[in-house]
C-alpha cells in the first residue's frame, strides 16, 4: 500500500469515519474520470484544487463540487489574502500527495481548507484517497469533520 493511501485511511480511522476506500479499474485523476468509476453525479465528487497563499506561501484547498470551478476572486477573499498558482513541488511539500491523488485529509501538516456548500447538498460525495486510482464515499458532514474545512462560497 502506498504511503499517500495509508495516511487517508489512517486519517478516516482517527476521524471515527466508517468509509470504504475502493481502487477502481480506471484512473480518477478528473472528476470526470472519478464520478464515472463511482457511477455517481458529477457534482459528487469532491475535487482538491489546491492554490498558494501568496502572504502565507502554503496552500490552501479548496473542496468544490465536480462540476464547479473555483473563482480566483472569491477564493482570495474566503482566504484572505492573493491566491496564486501552487506548483506540484509545494503540493508534494506540504500535502504529501501527488497532484491528481490529492485527497482531502490525510496531509503531513495542517492545511486552511474550505469546501463547496454544493457538496452538502448530497447525502454520499467521493474524494481521492491520494493515489490516481483510489476514491472513498464520504458524508458531507464527516468530510468536514475529518477536513476541518469550512463551508465557503468560492465558486464562479
Amino acid at each position: 500500500m502506498s504511503k499517500s493511501l495509508a495516511r487517508v485511511k489512517a486519517a478516516l480511522a482517527a476521524a471515527g469515519v466508517q468509509a470504504e476506500v475502493r481502487e477502481m479499474g480506471i484512473e480518477t485523476r478528473t472528476a470526470e474520470q472519478a464520478a464515472a468509476a463511482a457511477g455517481c453525479a458529477l457534482d459528487q465528487i469532491a475535487k482538491s484544487i489546491i492554490f498558494r497563499g501568496e502572504h502565507s506561501g502554503h496552500v490552501v484547498l479548496f473542496l468544490t463540487a465536480g462540476g464547479n470551478r473555483v473563482s480566483p476572486e472569491k477564493a482570495s477573499a474566503v482566504a484572505g489574502q492573493p491566491l496564486g498558482r501552487a506548483d506540484a513541488d509545494l503540493v508534494r511539500a506540504e500535502t504529501g500527495f501527488a497532484i491528481g491523488g490529492v485527497a482531502p485529509i490525510g496531509h503531513l501538516g495542517p492545511v486552511r481548507a474550505f469546501i463547496d456548500p454544493r457538496l452538502a447538498e448530497f447525502a454520499t460525495i467521493w474524494a481521492a484517497a491520494g493515489t490516481p486510482r483510489h476514491i472513498f464515499a464520504i458524508s458531507p458532514a464527516d468530510l468536514i469533520r475529518a477536513s476541518g474545512a469550512v463551508l465557503a462560497d468560492f465558486t464562479l
